[in-house]
């Protein structure tokens, strides 16, 4: 079963990331200086580059 949008929110949440707000997409950054943009719904399906990014902006914080 793929995962949802709101699991990658809650791991970026997790991870110190923000949500800047904006239109239409979330638009996370974090102290670092590392961004990230999620769209869809919360209860939407992940695309495969949205895992992704979300997997390499959370290795970039952890260095």
């Amino acid at each position: 079963m793929p995962r949802k949008v709101r699991q990658l929110i809650a791991d970026l949440e997790h991870a110190g990331f923000v949500n800047r707000g904006g239109k239409g997409s979330r638009n996370f950054t974090h102290p670092k200086g590392v961004r990230v943009t999620l769209s869809g719904n919360p209860g939407d399906d992940v695309k495969h580059y949205q895992e992704r990014d979300v997997r390499r902006a959370l290795d970039l914080v952890k260095e």
